[in-house]
């Protein structure tokens, strides 16, 4: 069953949409908010500090593989088995939103929000993270993919990885965690609403739809 041909069947289960709007809205006022915290800054918030300071009593190793799934390589190989399972199943806007998701929200980010607001860390602009961006970008669209147990999963998973990211980057003196999380409020407005425009009901889509349950007899 495909995108283009989604009429539901009788007897299957509706899926449970995303609430697509309330976050979008709840990511862009985070953006936002912190942005405003921390424009035009050149030093630490208190919580930035208090991170940092507990991210340098880690070892070097473990800071550097907090940051391993930042990496662009690694992200776009997650992105691109995504988008195959979703071609799999003709699941085309999964396809269109692994593809289009991080071309816009690393562009956008780099270009809009890095001036837009200004903060700095050493000799480069750092809010929003990039590659928080890169990670949370990642995450959303694989959490759009799913649904049920595994949405929740991916969620979880995905709170886990960007918290190690922050204490990571934070720990090699890439970003402060604010950064972090502006970064990841971002990500995942933009990426939502993407999904959005593309699937309007933004519900599960990498896997297929279940086989419709046959009624019961005498029913």
């Amino acid at each position: 069953m495909s995108d283009s041909n989604s009429a539901p069947n009788a007897g299957a289960r509706p899926r449970r949409p995303v609430a697509a709007v309330p976050l979008v809205g709840a990511g862009l006022a985070g953006w936002l908010a912190l942005g405003l915290l921390v424009a035009g800054g050149r030093r630490p918030t208190p919580p930035d500090a208090a991170v940092e300071s507990a991210a340098l009593g880690l070892p070097h190793a473990l800071l550097v593989a907090f940051t391993v799934p930042t990496e662009a390589p690694v992200a776009f190989a997650v992105l691109a088995v995504v988008a195959a399972v979703a071609a799999h199943g003709r699941r085309w806007s999964v396809v269109a939103v692994a593809v289009v998701a991080p071309a816009v929200t690393i562009t956008a980010n780099t270009w809009l929000s890095k001036p837009l607001f200004d903060r700095w860390y050493d000799d480069h602009l750092a809010y929003p993270s990039g590659h928080t961006v890169v990670l949370v970008t990642t995450l959303t669209v694989v959490a759009l993919a799913t649904a049920g147990t595994a949405r929740a999963v991916v969620i979880v998973a995905g709170a886990g990885l960007t918290a190690a990211a922050a204490v990571g980057m934070a720990g090699l003196g890439y970003h402060y965690v604010t950064d972090v999380a502006g970064g990841a409020a971002f990500a995942v407005a933009v990426t939502t609403g993407l999904m959005a425009v593309l699937h309007p009901t933004v519900t599960a889509l990498v896997s297929g739809a279940r086989s419709p349950r046959r009624p019961a007899r005498g029913r």
